[in-house]
């Protein structure tokens, strides 16, 4: 499959498995055409990025159309991992949607000012869920043009 045929891959950083599930689920639920890869913290993303460790072959690790980024992950949090990828030229045009618990205008400001393209509170229920995924599908990639 050639890159613009190919589906739209995500990387989502987050140490929590229920929610990457629930996103997965809710991505087939949308029937949104997708290849979600999922990492566990900072450190992960910016191996999968890097190509190192196991993320080294390009095919099984395709770089991502867009990143959801949980903040508090181990070993490295998101905030750390979005100032370094941010500041990596190769990466700052992937959007960054930071996908968090965390409302705290303290983080809410240092995300955006540190190349976040949106910021999230994550939903507390299995509907609002998938209704967020499916609205992150259509803005993302279906109104929103993104480079290949």
């Amino acid at each position: 499959m050639d890159e613009l045929s190919r589906p739209p891959t995500i990387l989502m950083a987050d140490d929590d498995t229920e929610d990457c599930l629930l996103v997965r689920d809710a991505l087939v639920l949308a029937a949104a055409p997708h290849d979600l890869r999922t990492v566990t913290d900072g450190v992960e993303l910016l191996d999968y990025l890097n190509r190192r460790g196991k993320y080294d072959d390009r095919r099984r690790s395709p770089c991502p159309d867009l990143i959801l980024l949980d903040l508090n992950m181990p070993r490295k949090d998101g905030r750390e991992a979005l100032a370094e990828l941010k500041a990596d030229r190769r990466w700052r045009q992937i959007p960054v949607v930071v996908l968090t618990t965390s409302t705290s205008d303290d983080d809410i400001s240092f995300c955006y000012r540190s190349g976040a393209s949106s910021y999230i509170a994550k939903p507390s229920t299995y509907q609002a869920w998938t209704e967020l995924v499916r609205t992150l599908n259509k803005y993302w990639f279906e109104l929103a043009r993104l480079p290949r």
